[in-house]
């Protein structure tokens, strides 16, 4: 039997945690057509390669819509059938910070789409708190908007689940 969902999963967790792998097994599991939206930009060839190795990684089957910053936009064109994967959060906070946009507008706009949003959406972001305080303003910036905008898709989110080194554990709601 497939597996349902809330209308919104956040997954976070660190970088490498594994966090992506099983938020895609989230959303496999629920038998629908999947969507995946990717919010990252290949500014170089590093980038490149991790790019490369997310497509390579996942299965067969998905069908990925290219949103770097129009995250509205991309949920507007889900349908009911499906179920959504936007990977990941944190890339496109990155990518607004970097062209200077209003942050608190756009997170207001997308917190709006995934209420929004007819299909169940799970939605990737790294928890970026634990570390040492930055060294320079933009980095400080980044860290304090990266947990705000965590702190606000958690409270719209039936389930929360965080991944450490591969292993989820629920931080809110229960795993079908």
């Amino acid at each position: 039997m497939p597996a349902a969902l809330p209308p919104l999963t956040l997954v976070v967790g660190g970088a490498r945690s594994g966090k992506s792998r099983f938020a895609e097994g989230l959303v496999a599991a629920t038998g629908r057509h999947r969507r995946y939206i990717a919010t990252a930009e290949a500014w170089d060839d590093e980038m490149r390669a991790r790019i490369a190795q997310h497509q390579a990684d996942r299965a067969e089957g998905w069908e990925t819509v290219e949103a770097p910053l129009d995250l509205p936009a991309a949920l507007a064109g889900a349908r009911g059938d499906e179920a959504v994967l936007i990977d990941c959060a944190t890339l496109w906070l990155t990518n607004h910070l970097l062209a200077d946009h209003d942050i608190p507008a756009q997170t207001g706009a997308l917190i709006t789409a995934l209420a929004a949003c007819p299909a169940p959406v799970v939605i990737v972001s790294n928890e970026v708190g634990w570390g040492i305080v930055p060294e320079n303003a933009l980095a400080r910036r980044f860290r304090d908007e990266q947990g705000r905008l965590n702190q606000r898709l958690a409270a719209a989110a039936g389930l929360v689940v965080t991944v450490i080194a591969g292993l989820p554990m629920v931080l809110k709601g229960q795993l079908q």
